[in-house]
């Protein structure tokens, strides 16, 4: 009996068995959690950033050193593609004003229930709680029924990366698949701070209308001052170059000019304090006063230079668990243009396990979506091409 075996039940792993009944393989899924796409859901509880909806060009930009490699996968199922198949899955999509797409349910479960619906239909066969644990004679699996040997004529490894362990990424694969990698590292991640104890009162709190700035990278955004650090949108978006060693500044006044925020400042204080002052010329919240003295004290007699450049000192990334993606994994160097390893025949690889990274805002699922797609098309045409006999998986 041979049959295409999928190793993940994540959106890459999903795609790719997708890809692979569409052309009448059978498929096994096997996922190590109880269910499927546990990251997707958790994805989804903030509104299931599916894809963004601008050009070409700019969306591959986002990938950094991986774009070349991404590129023909991305150019098959990019923005345009993920929003229609979500569509073709019953899902009404909307942009929002920053480009990102969104089902309009806001949730990631009715998505997945159909998506589940069509898989089942085409027979696609899911195997939860089953975890891989190596390769020897076969593909070896911890199940509830025991040890298990499948011996598959193709197979999709999607396996996810190094972060979120508890919803299934835990990057053990690593350990026992002989393939050259590149280690893993925090991707979209916050930043440890020691915090003095004046600035307890504002854990929790955003900090919005901002400009954060690390190499090359400079964003408009905000974040989140938490008991750990910083955190949210506009620092995940800097937090490459941050991680990679540049420093961290922020405008705390984008729309104003340092001139103008000079002249704003001369107006006469009078009887004032400095934070009341701030804040009526600059309407400089307490959170952004709050930075300015953690990080600013002594404060200079000029405030505007500082007020448009802040310096963020920190402690490093939070740990790799806490991110929401990683870098590193399969290096591209270990795989041909079809995704297939090529020490490994027959067996390709997709998602988070490849070494790729890129920003929060629709970048990371598509390019699960797109490599997972891409895997299963490939390993399906392998089947064709080297002639392996796929029968019936029912008995599995």
């Amino acid at each position: 009996m041979s049959f295409a075996l999928v190793i993940g039940g994540g959106p890459a792993g999903l795609m790719a068995a997708e890809a692979l009944s569409e052309a009448g393989v059978p498929v096994v899924v096997a996922e190590a959690k109880p269910s499927v796409a546990r990251k997707l859901l958790m994805a989804g509880k903030s509104g299931l950033n599916l894809t963004k909806d601008e050009p070409f060009q700019k969306f591959i930009e986002a990938y950094g050193t991986a774009a070349t490699e991404l590129h023909p996968m991305l150019e098959a199922f990019g923005p345009a593609e993920a929003t229609a198949w979500a569509e073709g899955l019953g899902q009404e999509m909307f942009t929002g004003s920053s480009g990102r797409v969104f089902p309009k349910s806001m949730k990631a479960s009715p998505l997945l229930r159909a998506w589940l619906a069509r898989l089942g239909a085409r027979g696609v066969a899911l195997r939860t709680r089953w975890r891989w644990v190596g390769v020897e004679d076969g593909f070896v699996f911890d199940t509830p029924e025991g040890r298990q040997v499948l011996r598959p004529g193709v197979t999709v490894l999607a396996c996810g990366g190094a972060s979120w362990a508890r919803l299934g990424s835990d990057g053990a694969w690593a350990g026992f698949l002989k393939i050259d990698t590149a280690p893993f590292q925090p991707a979209n991640m916050g930043f440890v701070v020691d915090w003095s104890p004046h600035m307890e009162k504002h854990f929790g709190a955003p900090v919005k209308s901002v400009r954060l700035s690390a190499g090359g990278t400079s964003v408009r955004g905000e974040f989140i001052v938490s008991s750990q650090g910083i955190e949210g949108g506009g620092i995940y978006a800097v937090s490459r170059e941050v991680r990679d060693g540049a420093a961290l500044s922020v405008d705390l006044l984008p729309d104003l000019s340092e001139a103008e925020i000079r002249r704003r400042l001369a107006r006469p204080r009078g009887k004032a304090s400095l934070g009341n002052h701030l804040r009526k010329t600059l309407k400089l919240d307490p959170v952004k006063q709050a930075l300015l003295m953690e990080f600013a004290r002594p404060l200079p007699e000029d405030l505007a230079p500082v007020l448009k450049e802040l310096h963020i000192p920190h402690d490093g990334p939070r740990p790799m668990d806490e991110a929401i993606s990683t870098a590193g994994g399969i290096r591209f160097d270990a795989l041909d243009s079809a995704l297939m390893l090529r020490h490994m025949p027959g067996v390709f690889a997709a998602g988070e396990m490849l070494d790729w990274e890129a920003p929060t805002g629709g970048y990371l699922l598509t390019a699960c979506l797109a490599t997972g797609l891409w895997a299963g098309r490939e390993a399906a045409r392998f089947t064709a091409k080297t002639n392996v006999s796929i029968t019936s998986v029912s008995r599995l």
